[in-house]
C-alpha cells in the first residue's frame, strides 16, 4: 500500500461528501415535484408525455397501484428488449451484419437490463448491433435507474407522510427523474467522455495498419452515451466485453475517477434527500455514516490484500502486489477502489478482472453484494435496501429498551418487521439455493473454469451478482449456456422485484400511520450508537447467512494459497 493510493481513496470520499448536499437538494426538488431551472426547457416535454399517455401526474396512487404499474411497465420493457434482440439481424443500425441473438441469451439479457443488473453473458462488440445497444439496452439504463429512484421516493413518502393512503405517482416520479436528472446529467457526462477520447459514432469498424504491418479491425460505436448512463445509473453493462478496463470506455486516470464518483453520487445524495423528506437531515447523515464505515472497511481489506500480492509468486522471486488482471494505467489502488465501489453500489462495471484478485481481495466485492446493496447501493435500491435493515435495527433497539420501536416518528410494528424480513430473506434463499443446485447438476458444474474452492466461488459470485442486481462476475464462469442464462435470468427477476413489492407494502403501511414524537424512552437514531448498531446488524445478518459459503469459497482458497496450492 502507498501514500498515493490512500490519498486517492481519501480524496474520493471527500469529493463525494462535498457533493452529497447539492445532489440531495436536487433530488429533493424532484421528490416534491418542485420546479427546477430545467423546467423552462423540459417542462413542455414532461407535459407532452403525460398528455400522450393520458396520465394525470397529480393523481396519487396507493402502494398496490404503484406496485402494479411499476411491474407492468418493467414487464413491457423486458418483452420489447427481447423482441429487439431476437430481430437484430433484420433491423437497421447493424453495420457488422450481426445475426439475431439466441433465445436463451435474449431472455437473460432482457431481464438483466430490465432489473438494472446488466449481467452480460456475451461480448458486447461481437454480439450486439449499434441499434441493440442503443434502443434495446441503453433505454433500460435510463428507465431501470429512474425506476429505482422513483421507488426510493415512494419509500421516503411512507416515512414522511401522516395518515395518508397514497405514496406518490409512479409515472410522474419516473418521468421527472429521467427528464430532470438522468438525461441532462448524461448529456454533460457524454460530452466530457468524448473530449477525453471515448468514441461516439455510428460507424461499426475501422480498419488500420499496425506498426508491424498487420491489418487490424477496430470496433467502434456509440460508446460515450452508453458509458455515461451505465455509470450514473449504476447499470454496469459495458459496450465492450472488457468493460471499463477497455481504453475506449475508460481512457484516462481522470475518467476512471469520474466514473467511480458517478457510481456513488446519486446514492450519497439520496441519503440527504431522505433526511430532508422526514424533516431531519441528521437521519440522512447517520445512514450515510454507516454506509461509509462499511465501504472503508471493504476498501481497506481489498487494497491490503491486492497490495500484499501472492506469496507463491513471491517465492518465485517476483516481488510486489497482485497485478494479474489489472490495467497498468490504473494500478492496484485504483483497481481495488473501483472493485469495491462497483460492488458496493450494485453497478457491475469493472476496470479489473475480479476473478484474478487474491482470494480475500475478491471476497470483499462478493460480500458487498451479499449484504444486499446496503453499502451505498445502486440508484434508489441502495437507500431502500438500507432502510429495510434500519427497520430491523430499530426493532432490535426496541427490544433493548422495552418499548415499541420507532423510526423517524413512525412506530415499527409486526407487519413492517415481517415484510422487512421477507424482503431481506430473498437474497440468501435464491443465492444459496441456486448455488447449491448448480454444484450438483452437471450443467452447473460445466460452467466454472477452475476447480476446487475457486470454482465454487465462480458459481457463488454469479448468483450473488444476479440476485443482488450487480452484474459483475468472476469471469472464469462460462455463463452463456441455456442452464446459466435461464437460472440467472430467474435469479435477477426475483432479486429485483421480490424485494420491491414488500418494500412498497411497508411504505403503504407506514404512510397510513400517524406521527409519533420522540420521547425520553425513544432510541436515538442519529448518533454514533445508532450508526454502530446499523453496521453491526448488517454485518451479523450477512455474516451468519453467508459465512459458511464464503468459508467453502474464498476463505478456503486463501488458506490453500498460504499452503502453496492454487486453483
Amino acid at each position: 500500500m502507498t501514500i498515493q493510493g490512500w490519498f486517492l481513496i481519501i480524496a474520493f470520499i471527500g469529493i463525494l461528501l462535498a457533493l452529497t448536499k447539492p445532489v440531495g437538494a436536487w433530488l429533493f426538488a424532484l421528490y416534491e415535484g418542485r420546479r427546477t431551472p430545467l423546467h423552462a426547457v423540459l417542462g413542455p416535454v414532461e407535459r407532452g408525455f403525460y398528455k400522450l399517455a393520458g396520465i394525470d401526474p397529480n393523481a396519487e396512487q396507493g402502494w398496490r397501484r404503484y406496485a402494479v404499474h411499476m411491474l407492468l411497465f418493467n414487464a413491457a420493457l423486458m418483452l420489447f428488449t427481447y423482441a429487439v434482440l431476437r430481430l437484430q439481424g433484420v433491423l437497421p443500425g447493424n453495420p457488422q451484419g450481426l445475426a439475431g441473438v439466441g433465445e436463451h441469451l435474449s431472455f437473460n439479457t432482457a431481464i438483466s437490463f430490465t432489473t438494472n443488473t446488466n449481467w452480460q453473458s456475451y461480448g458486447g462488440e461481437s454480439t450486439m448491433s449499434n441499434l441493440s445497444q442503443m434502443l434495446g439496452l441503453t433505454i433500460h439504463n435510463f428507465l431501470s435507474a429512474a425506476t429505482g429512484i422513483a421507488l426510493a421516493f415512494a419509500f421516503f413518502r411512507g416515512f414522511a407522510r401522516r395518515q395518508a393512503a397514497t405514496i406518490g405517482n409512479f409515472w410522474a416520479d419516473v418521468t421527472r427523474v429521467t427528464l430532470y436528472l438522468l438525461l441532462p446529467a448524461c448529456v454533460l457526462y457524454t460530452l466530457f467522455l468524448i473530449a477525453s477520447g471515448v468514441p461516439q459514432t455510428m460507424a461499426g469498424v475501422v480498419d488500420v495498419n499496425t506498426l508491424e504491418g498487420v491489418k487490424q479491425s477496430i470496433l467502434l460505436g456509440p460508446v460515450a452515451s452508453q458509458e455515461a448512463i451505465k455509470m450514473l445509473g449504476t447499470n454496469g453493462g459495458g459496450f465492450f466485453n472488457a468493460n471499463s478496463a477497455h481504453p475506449f470506455e475508460n481512457p484516462t486516470a481522470l475518467t476512471n475517477l469520474v466514473q467511480m464518483l458517478s457510481i456513488f453520487m446519486v446514492g450519497f445524495g439520496l441519503t440527504w434527500c431522505f433526511g430532508k423528506a422526514v424533516g431531519n437531515t441528521k437521519q440522512g447523515w447517520a445512514i450515510l455514516s454507516a454506509m461509509v464505515v462499511l465501504f472503508l472497511a471493504g476498501v481497506t481489506v481489498t487494497y491490503w490484500q491486492e497490495a500484499a500480492g501472492n506469496p507463491i509468486v513471491h517465492q518465485l522471486g517476483v516481488a510486489g502486489g497482485n497485478m494479474e488482471g489489472k490495467e497498468v494505467r490504473f494500478g492496484i489502488a485504483a483497481s481495488a477502489l473501483f472493485s469495491v465501489v462497483t460492488t458496493a453500489a450494485s453497478c457491475g462495471a469493472v476496470n479489473a478482472m475480479h476473478d484474478s484478485f487474491t482470494a480475500l481481495g475478491g471476497m470483499i466485492p462478493l460480500f458487498n453484494i451479499q449484504l444486499g446493496e446496503v453499502v451505498v447501493g445502486g440508484v434508489g435500491a441502495g437507500i431502500y435496501g438500507f432502510l429495510l435493515f434500519a427497520i430491523l435495527a430499530v426493532f432490535v433497539a426496541g427490544l433493548m429498551v422495552g418499548r415499541t420501536p420507532e423510526y423517524v416518528g413512525k412506530k415499527i410494528e409486526s407487519r413492517e418487521v415481517k415484510l422487512a424480513v421477507l424482503a431481506i430473506a430473498v437474497l440468501p434463499l435464491i443465492i444459496l439455493g441456486f448455488t447449491a443446485l448448480s454444484c450438483v447438476f452437471d450443467a452447473g458444474l460445466a460452467g466454472p473454469l477452475n476447480k476446487g474452492p475457486h470454482g465454487f466461488s465462480e458459481i457463488l459470485y454469479a448468483f450473488t451478482s444476479g440476485v443482488g442486481n450487480n452484474g459483475s462476475a468472476f469471469a472464469g464462469l462460462t455463463a452463456n449456456t441455456p442452464y446459466y442464462n435461464g437460472m440467472l435470468g430467474i435469479a435477477m427477476w426475483v432479486g429485483r422485484f421480490f424485494i420491491i413489492v414488500p418494500m412498497l407494502a411497508i411504505a403503504g403501511s407506514l404512510a397510513a400511520k400517524k406521527h409519533t414524537p420522540e420521547s425520553a424512552g425513544s432510541f436515538p437514531t442519529t448518533g454514533a450508537l445508532w450508526v454502530g448498531l446499523l453496521v453491526g446488524i448488517i454485518l451479523v445478518l450477512g455474516g451468519l447467512t453467508f459465512l459458511p459459503s464464503l468459508a467453502l469459497g474464498p476463505i478456503a482458497d486463501h488458506l490453500a494459497m498460504i499452503r502453496g496450492q492454487l486453483f
